[in-house]
């Protein structure tokens, strides 16, 4: 785990962003993180998923579709199953609270900034994507791509990539992560203090972010969002998450 620091940012894009969506992404707002937490360096990895299972505190086994377990990313996991079943029994095990980022924070956490001043990029380390620093699809969807440090025709084993400067690996590309949120079209009414925004649904579906190994780099840019229903497990080409706690105030 690493501890994200209070601050302040602006979440989502600006209309002439490139690879903006549609109304989605907006409008950009700010928002405060009045409290440091704690946020999973790595997406959470299928060894660490099995030893649910091996404990009973897991019932489903995902499949790893062939590219292996230990250090992989979970993948293939609902929302439910997280919620329900791992973040519980992690929770149970270690004797801490553990839960999923909330939508916000999971963009203050991969845009790696604490000032809504610094500068809104599309990615934590510029503008331009990188495969030198992401693992992500074609230039053009779709489909998987190989160059650079990129060498995976899948998602590559968590921390492969460089962190950013929270510390944190893997939140753009590899696989899509979920969050705690539920689908809202647009941030109009949203919460400004980070806290996941879980009323007025536009529908039940549940939020996840970043993208995945086969997306294009508008698809693994940090306001991206997409959804579908929590009970679904296979979604595109992976459904993984990483853990988040909530610190004792001092």
């Amino acid at each position: 785990m690493v501890v994200l620091p209070a601050g302040s940012f602006t979440m989502g894009s600006a209309p002439g962003e490139q690879g903006r969506v549609d109304e989605r992404e907006g409008p950009p707002r700010q928002v405060t993180i009045e409290r440091p937490f704690a946020v999973g360096r790595f997406e959470v990895t299928f060894a660490e998923w099995d030893a649910c299972v091996a404990a009973g505190g897991c019932k489903h086994r995902p499949d790893d579709r062939g590219w292996g377990r230990e250090k992989q990313p979970v993948i293939n996991v609902s929302w439910d199953d997280v919620t329900m079943e791992y973040l519980p029994w992690l929770s149970r095990r270690t004797g801490k609270a553990y839960r999923l980022l909330t939508e916000a924070e999971w963009e203050y956490a991969a845009r790696g900034m604490t000032s809504a001043s610094a500068p809104g990029r599309r990615y934590w380390w510029g503008d331009q994507a990188s495969r030198e620093h992401a693992n992500y699809g074609k230039d053009q969807c779709c489909g998987a791509h190989q160059e650079g440090r990129d060498q995976w025709e899948h998602a590559a084993p968590v921390g492969r990539f460089p962190a950013n400067p929270f510390g944190l690996h893997d939140l753009h590309g590899n696989v899509w992560e979920w969050v705690e949120d539920c689908w809202h079209g647009g941030y109009a009414g949203a919460p400004a203090d980070g806290s996941a925004w879980t009323t007025s649904c536009s529908e039940p579906s549940r939020v996840l972010r970043g993208g995945s190994w086969n997306d294009s780099p508008e698809q693994i840019r940090s306001a991206h969002r997409t959804r579908i229903r929590p009970a679904v497990r296979i979604f595109g080409f992976g459904t993984g998450f990483r853990v988040a706690r909530t610190l004792d105030a001092r």
